[in-house]
């Protein structure tokens, strides 16, 4: 840092950010980066190029595709993908419901189906640091969870064996067989990846914007038809302006009612809410009170 000058808290942040890509990189053999085309995501990779830059990043993304995903969201995948010269390695879980390997739940909802794919093509790619776009402030679980976060043999979390991570120093080693997954975002809030995303510009999928959507109401969220079916019973389908303030599988990722078309509409009215993005429009992290640490002491993310 030039002397005399103070970092802010989003030039703080982007720098702390950078440097758990950088360390990664000097430690660890073939990391990737889980992509799925939304905002944190997005942001991740961002980091990633500013952190590696005038050089390419050197390492590929990976997306657990559910099939039930939002086609703007895939288009924009695609396209971030293509523009940067990037590899994207895709698992989809379409291919293990397929042949058997797993099999479809009764609710519909496949996030929780995502861990298998993920774990095999870690396993099969030999994979030994995964970012992904993690953040504390979306869900308890992540709460506990270091920047730096040791995996078994079998991706399984275990939060008693967290390890310390003072004065920014990172313990990346592990056996044989394990990983670590690493979460360069895990300090942000909503509103900061909000505020650095209108800062730098970053292009995001229109659908984190307020648009006209045919929705159904369920369970207190406002869904989207699509292959993963509804409305059902006596739901029907009526046109409201939402946006989705979180983007994931379209089974149990549900829109809120929003007139914010642009990045300070949308900042103003996230600086409003009571509630995390996660908590207000995900229908899987309602399965139970501990249902994201259950899974991620599976595996999942």
């Amino acid at each position: 840092m030039t002397p005399g000058v103070t970092l802010d808290a989003l030039d703080a942040l982007e720098s702390e950010a950078i440097h758990v890509f950088r360390e990664v990189a000097g430690e660890f053999d073939r990391p990737v980066i889980l992509f799925s085309g939304g905002k944190d995501s997005t942001l991740l990779v961002h980091l990633a190029v500013k952190a590696f830059a005038p050089a390419p990043v050197p390492f590929p993304l990976l997306h657990v595709d559910t099939g039930h995903n939002y086609p703007e969201v895939i288009a924009f995948r695609d396209a971030l993908v293509e523009r940067l010269g990037l590899r994207l390695e895709v698992a989809k879980v379409e291919d293990y419901l397929a042949d058997g390997r797993l099999v479809e739940r009764a609710d519909g909802i496949r996030n929780p189906l995502q861990t298998q794919p993920l774990l095999d093509a870690i396993t099969d790619n030999r994979f030994d640091a995964v970012f992904g776009g993690g953040r504390r402030d979306e869900e308890r679980a992540r709460a506990k969870e270091r920047i730096m976060s040791l995996r078994d043999a079998f991706g399984r979390w275990d939060p008693r064996k967290q390890r310390p991570e003072l004065w920014n120093l990172y313990n990346g080693r592990h056996a044989p067989g394990e990983h670590v997954r690493v979460f360069p975002i895990s300090n942000w809030t909503e509103l900061d990846v909000w505020r650095y995303i209108q800062r730098e510009r970053i292009e995001l999928p229109d659908i984190y914007f307020a648009h006209q959507r045919q929705v159904f109401a369920r369970d207190g969220m406002w869904l989207a038809e699509g292959p993963w079916g509804g409305p059902r019973g006596s739901e029907t389908l009526e046109s409201r302006t939402v946006r989705y303030r979180t983007v994931g599988d379209g089974s149990c990722t549900g829109a809120v009612e929003s007139s914010a078309t642009t990045l300070d509409e949308v900042i103003a009215e996230v600086t409003a809410s009571r509630l995390t993005e996660r908590g207000a429009t995900r229908a899987d992290d309602r399965m139970s009170e501990a249902a994201m640490e259950d899974r991620k002491k599976e595996g999942y993310f």
